[in-house]
C-alpha cells in the first residue's frame, strides 16, 4: 500500500501543480469555453485541463517505474505503457476539439482508431468469468476485437457526457477509480501483490483529486474533452486489465465469485452509463441525432427540481459512491446486514434527492395565506421565482 500511496501522491501533486500553468497557456492560445444555451456556466472559462491530468499520469507511471514493488508487473504487463500511449492520443484529439471543434463522426472515428491502437499494444478482452460450472471462458479474437472497441468507446463517451457541471466528472471518476482499486487489491494477480489495474486506478484517482480543487464550483478551468476522454480511457484500460485479462478467479464471498467480475465494470460508472442510455433513448424517440447536445442529463434534472449547483454535484457523488460501495459490500460481505444497509442508504439518499420537489408539491397543495396591504385590502403573496431556490440561472 505504501507503493500505491507514493503513486497516488505523485499523480495528484503533479496534476495540482501543472493545472494553473495549463490554465495560463489555454488563455493564451484561445482555449476558452464560452457560455451558450446548451451549457450552465455563466462566464467564459479556460479549458484543456486534461493536459494537466496527462502530466499527472506521466508522473504517476514514472514513479511506479522507480519502485521495486511494481518491477515484475512493469516488465510483464503491457497495460501501463498502452494506457500512456492511448491516453496521449486522446489528449491530442481532445485538445484539438477544445480549440477548434470536431464533428461528432470525426471524433467517433478517432476514438475507434485509438481503441485499435490499444488492441495492437496487446490490451483487449481475453477472458470472461461466469458462475457455476462454466468458470473462466477464453474469448476468441473474432469477438475480442469488436467487444474491446465497443467497451472503450462506451466508457470514453460516458465520462465525456457526464462532464456537465463543475467538478462532476472528476469527482465521480475518482470515486469509481477508488472503488475499483479496493476491488483489485483484493483480487489475485499474475504478478503477485502488484496489479496493473490497481496501479491505473490509483493514478486515475490521483489525477482527479489533483485537478478537483481547480475544477470544483466555481471552476477556474475545465478539463475539456482532452480530460474527459483521458479519464474514460484510464477507466477502460484498468477495467479491461482487471476483469477481462486476468485468468484467475476472483476472491471474496460467494456473491463476489458470482457477480463482481461481471458487474464491477458497470458499477464503476453506473450513473454515467445510465445517463448515456437515457440520452440516446431520448434523442432517438425525438428523431434527432444521438450526438445532439441537450440540457436534459441527470445533473440538469437535479438543477431543475431545485437543487443548487454544488448540491447537484454532491448528490451525484453520493449516488456514485452508494452504487460502487454497494457492489463491494455485496461482493465481500455475505449476509443480510450488508443488503439492509445498502437499501437503507438508498432510501435516505432518494429522499434527499427528491426533497425540493416534494416541498414544492406540499407548498402547492396548501392554500396561500392572505396578507393585508397598507390600504387594508387582502392579497396573496407573489410567487417566488424558481431560480431563487438556488438554481443556477441560464443564459
Amino acid at each position: 500500500m505504501i507503493a500505491y500511496l507514493w503513486v497516488f501522491l505523485g499523480s495528484a501533486g503533479a496534476t495540482f501543480l501543472a493545472t494553473p500553468l495549463i490554465r495560463r497557456i489555454a488563455i493564451r492560445v484561445g482555449g476558452i469555453d464560452q457560455p451558450s444555451d446548451r451549457k450552465v456556466h455563466p462566464k467564459a472559462t479556460p479549458t484543456m485541463g486534461g493536459i494537466a491530468m496527462w502530466v499527472g499520469l506521466v508522473a504517476g507511471l514514472a514513479i511506479s517505474r522507480r519502485l521495486p514493488f511494481f518491477g515484475p508487473m512493469n516488465r510483464g504487463s503491457s497495460e501501463p505503457l498502452a494506457a500512456l500511449v492511448t491516453c496521449t492520443l486522446f489528449v491530442v484529439l481532445g485538445a484539438v476539439d477544445d480549440l477548434k471543434g470536431i464533428r461528432a463522426l470525426t471524433k467517433l472515428t478517432g476514438q475507434i482508431f485509438i481503441a485499435g491502437v490499444l488492441i495492437l499494444m496487446g490490451v483487449q478482452i481475453v477472458y470472461l468469468f461466469f458462475p457455476g460450472h462454466v468458470g473462466i471462458v477464453y474469448v476468441g479474437p473474432d469477438l475480442a476485437v469488436p467487444y474491446t472497441i465497443l467497451w472503450v468507446v462506451a466508457i470514453v463517451n460516458a465520462v465525456n457526457l457526464v462532464d456537465g457541471l463543475d467538478g462532476l466528472a472528476a469527482g465521480m471518476v475518482a470515486i469509481a477509480a477508488g472503488s475499483f482499486f479496493v476491488y483489485m487489491v483484493r483480487t489475485p494477480s499474475l504478478f503477485g501483490e502488484a496489479s496493473a489495474a490497481a496501479l491505473l486506478s490509483c493514478v486515475t484517482a490521483g489525477v482527479c483529486l489533483g485537478f478537483l480543487p481547480w475544477n470544483f464550483h466555481p471552476a477556474r478551468i475545465f478539463m475539456g474533452d482532452a480530460g474527459s476522454m483521458l479519464l474514460g480511457m484510464l477507466v477502460a484500460v484498468s477495467t479491461l486489465s482487471g476483469v477481462a485479462r486476468n485468468p484467475l478467479p476472483p476472491s471474496g464471498g460467494e456473491f463476489a465469485v458470482i457477480f463482481i467480475p461481471i458487474l464491477v465494470p458497470l458499477l464503476v460508472l453506473a450513473v454515467p452509463l445510465l445517463d448515456v442510455l437515457l440520452a440516446v433513448t431520448r434523442r432517438m424517440r425525438r428523431g434527432i441525432g444521438i450526438a445532439h447536445a441537450d440540457k436534459e442529463h441527470i445533473h440538469h434534472r437535479l438543477l431543475e427540481i431545485g437543487h443548487g449547483y454544488r448540491q447537484a454535484v454532491l448528490l451525484m457523488y453520493l449516488w456514485s459512491a452508494l452504487i460502487a460501495v454497494s457492489g463491494l459490500a455485496v461482493g465481500f460481505i455475505d449476509g443480510r446486514l450488508a443488503a439492509g444497509g445498502v437499501m437503507a442508504a438508498a432510501l435516505v439518499l432518494f429522499l434527499v434527492t427528491a426533497l425540493p420537489r416534494l416541498a414544492d408539491r406540499r407548498g402547492a397543495a396548501e392554500p396561500l395565506p392572505l396578507q393585508t396591504g397598507g390600504n387594508g385590502s387582502a392579497h396573496a403573496p407573489a410567487h417566488r421565482p424558481k431560480h431563487a431556490r438556488g438554481k443556477a440561472p441560464e443564459k
